[in-house]
């Protein structure tokens, strides 16, 4: 996968926003493919629940006595998504914004020390592979009771957040109330309507708000890559592919009024002395310094008093040069963590990709913190103290995702790399071309552009955004191993 940071993307292990593919059922005579069933049985990742939680799942929500069935939320999400997290209605506020945004409420049927919490510790996250999902809960609960299914009733928590007309925040609330999403609306189609202008009434504003929020970010110190991200894709014959995908407008639009929620929630939480946070260290002075030195040679302009962010943001995606400063920032952003704090606030607070404090709370089907920091902070709204369950599980979250997190990068690079070797496969010695992305003394990275294979290659005289010609050497299937050498002239 690529170094593509996006932390308010609900689809984990997708951090590009790389869409849930609904597989369809393929022909026994389709063409094989990399085994992603081994890939998942070699890294461990759970298979089915077991009874006692199947059993839980199947319980229905209880419903809160609170009605917000009036306001006429949307869910704006990938393609043929069952498991939807969010829903959400923008409106004007006087010179401001009112946005009003729902979270499924897990903790409607998952009770902590449950057989259901267990196994969810146990998962992590839903993990994605190429040909299927393998969800946190049980899919009658992800993709049914819980999920904010359009025309149905539903659990949430519903967020209120006024902003004033800099998209700064006036006011948060937060508490338990019934909704119901009035349309299950997909990024393509919000994509062509907003540049058609005729969006419908529910998320209208998204595209000002979104850019407001964009730029407020930029002005934060926010560092968002927007490295495209290698997906692997199921062909019209029932084969595999690669290709790059970079996220649409509506969906960066779409992120930041979940980075809003998560930075609202982290406010809330250090106010009170207790929470969850999603905390990034900001970047190291020498990186920086490293990456300005950089940028000259790489045709990127760096104005005096300009942040890596607001660099970032204006490269063009369509300059290989570019695309290799974009690898080079990657070093910016290392050290992401989970930290549970209870009395004093943590050292660290903030999180350099969102420029601010930030906690997970806006994906709780897909994401195992987001529904204790979300208990979190519907206690403390309600001027309570968190439950005592709640509170004694935070400590031991940050390990619990930590090993998730090992497993799902494992399980996506896997995928990745089986692909590349499985395409490649039997090519040896063919020539493409590439575009050099990165260069380590001898050897560097080079980016393919059909399929969108990414490897390494040795050779001479590497130099980062070239364009070269080079040879494949090995395809490798069972080691997942792909390596070319540069064409010398």
């Amino acid at each position: 996968m690529s170094s593509t940071w996006n932390e308010a993307a609900p689809w984990i292990g997708r951090r590009a926003g790389v869409w849930d593919p609904v597989v369809p059922r393929w022909p026994d005579d389709a063409p094989p493919g990399p085994d992603f069933a081994g890939i998942r049985a070699e890294f461990d990742v759970p298979e089915d629940f077991p009874p006692e939680a199947l059993a839980e799942a199947a319980r229905p929500p209880v419903l809160p006595d609170e009605d917000a069935t009036d306001v006429e939320l949307v869910t704006v999400d990938p393609p043929g998504s069952r498991d939807l997290d969010q829903a959400v209605h923008l409106q004007r506020d006087g010179d401001g914004w009112l946005v009003r945004y729902a979270i499924a409420d897990v903790g409607a049927v998952v009770r902590p020390g449950g057989a259901l919490d267990v196994e969810a510790r146990r998962r992590g996250q839903t993990l994605y592979s190429p040909d299927r999902r393998t969800p946190l809960y049980p899919p009658e609960l992800s993709e049914g009771a819980a999920s904010l299914l359009a025309g149905q009733e539903r659990a949430a928590a519903l967020w209120t957040v006024r902003l004033d007309a800099d998209a700064a925040v006036r006011a948060v609330d937060v508490r338990r109330a019934r909704v119901r999403s009035r349309a299950q609306l997909a990024y393509p189609d919000v994509q062509a309507r907003a540049d058609a202008g005729t969006l419908p009434e529910p998320i209208a504003l998204l595209p000002e708000l979104g850019r407001l929020l964009e730029q407020a970010a930029a002005a934060r110190g926010a560092i968002e890559l927007g490295t495209p991200e290698q997906q692997v894709v199921r062909t019209e014959a029932g084969g595999w592919t690669l290709v790059a995908r970079s996220d649409l407008p509506v969906e960066r639009w779409n992120a930041q009024v979940s980075l809003l929620t998560g930075r609202v929630a982290a406010a809330l939480m250090l106010d009170a002395g207790v929470g969850l946070l999603r905390t990034l260290p900001p970047a190291r002075a020498e990186d920086v310094a490293r990456l300005r030195r950089l940028a000259p040679a790489l045709g990127v302009e760096w104005p005096a008093g300009a942040g890596a962010g607001e660099v970032l943001a204006g490269l063009d995606g369509g300059d290989p040069r570019h695309a290799a400063f974009r690898e080079e920032a990657a070093t910016l952003l290392r050290g992401a963590a989970y930290t549970a704090f209870d009395g004093a606030a943590p050292e660290q607070t903030g999180h350099a990709g969102v420029g601010a404090p930030y906690a997970h709370v806006t994906a709780p089907l897909r994401r195992l913190v987001d529904r204790f920091a979300t208990e979190v902070c519907l206690a403390l709204a309600a001027g309570r103290e968190p439950d005592p369950a709640v509170r004694a599980a935070l400590p031991e979250l940050p390990a619990a995702m930590a090993a998730s997190d090992r497993r799902t990068r494992a399980v996506e690079r896997a995928a990745v790399d089986a692909t590349e070797a499985w395409l490649l496969a039997g090519r040896t010695g063919e020539e493409f071309d590439a575009v050099v992305v990165d260069v380590d003394d001898d050897r560097g990275t080079v980016v393919i552009a059909e399929p969108a294979i990414r490897a390494r290659c040795g050779g001479t005289g590497l130099e980062p955004g070239s364009r070269v010609r080079v040879r494949l050497v090995e395809a490798d299937v069972a080691r997942r191993s792909v390596r070319f050498t540069v064409v010398e002239d």
